[in-house]
């Protein structure tokens, strides 16, 4: 929950999934930055100082944006290889550009040390990922990749950049639904809606729509949605912790509408499969990530989960004719290194 409040100092409740991003590293030549894809076999050969703000296009601008963010940040890189693989699905809503941005400055820069750390890491993956793509993001997903816990979603004050554990009940089982639809930020309207929120802060005096009242944004739907989805997120977290899932589903419903309808981020495939899936008896269903494409979110009782995804995906593969991709996901700790 809470799509879209992050660059607007709202709440958030987001949870790392075990999918994964991993860099593998080793000495290399001292000037050299080489990377390979092992998923794609592409390929990066690249200076370990970089001498402008030009990283490039293709998959290695990431690399460059990474290289030249730790080295303004921490000082030289020294030359290394890296070696890069993801289960995060790429074009998904699931973040695959922040988790390859935080995998990177960590293998490239020193370990974070205590929570001060950690908040600084995200910083600086989101730098990466505005630099290598030019899309204004938020902190929401490289604070989810780096705090993540096990078996909890996170309450996320994006003002304060306090983090606290929201338990989840083991009455409840998370999947995630691809819509066979794939989303670039690059191609989207998303800075577009983030201009549009920061007019209508302005407008009304504000510092960010964090602080407006839903009487100041009664006839504003994208500051609306705003104002609206940091109430749902704190509702959420309410009901979560009281292991009130009927309300969860309700507000995940409520959040879906309002992206759909306000801030006008969804698309007929995501709201078929949202339908298809509470038609099949799912607790409740969103968009999620900064929408236009991607991939559905789902709440279930953890017995009918497998039936509903079948059954939801059926549906939706014939009302679409796109073929859907179902996955269970359970929340886990956040990234660091990996042992050897």
């Amino acid at each position: 929950m809470g799509d879209h409040t992050d660059y607007n100092d709202g709440f958030c409740l987001p949870m790392a999934i075990d999918r994964d991003c991993i860099v593998g590293v080793a000495p290399g030549r001292a000037d050299r930055i080489r990377a390979e894809s092992l998923d794609t076999d592409e390929r990066a050969d690249l200076p370990a100082r970089p001498s402008s703000t030009a990283v490039g296009s293709g998959w290695g601008r990431f690399v460059a944006a990474a290289t030249q963010v730790v080295s303004d940040r921490a000082g030289p890189v020294p030359g290394v290889d890296l070696a890069v693989t993801s289960t995060v699905p790429i074009g998904s809503g699931l973040s695959s550009s922040a988790a390859l941005c935080v995998a990177l400055v960590l293998a490239l820069g020193a370990p974070p040390n205590g929570d001060a750390g950690r908040i600084e890491l995200a910083r600086a993956a989101r730098e990466v990922e505005q630099l290598a793509t030019g899309v204004p993001v938020g902190l929401l997903d490289q604070l989810a990749a780096v705090f993540g816990r096990r078996d909890a979603a996170l309450f996320l004050d994006c003002r304060t950049l306090e983090i606290v554990s929201v338990p989840l009940p083991a009455t409840l089982a998370v999947a995630v639904v691809h819509s066979g639809l794939a989303r670039a930020l690059e191609s989207s309207a998303y800075a577009e809606r983030r201009d549009a929120c920061a007019t209508a802060a302005a407008r009304l005096g504000l510092s960010a729509l964090r602080d407006a009242t839903p009487t100041q944004v009664a006839d504003d739907p994208i500051a609306r949605h705003v104002v609206s989805e940091n109430a749902r997120v704190v509702g959420a977290v309410d009901a979560v912790r009281r292991g009130d899932l009927n309300r969860l589903g309700g507000l995940m419903g409520e959040s879906h509408a309002s992206l759909r309808d306000d801030f006008r981020v969804s698309t007929p495939e995501l709201d078929a499969l949202v339908e298809a899936l509470l038609d099949e008896g799912a607790i409740g269903a969103r968009l999620t990530g900064a929408g236009f494409g991607g991939c559905v979110v789902a709440v279930t009782a953890p017995d009918r989960r497998d039936a509903i995804l079948a059954g939801a995906c059926n549906r939706y593969r014939t009302r679409t004719a796109l073929e859907p991709r179902a996955f269970a996901v359970r929340a886990v700790d956040g990234a660091g290194a990996l042992e050897p």
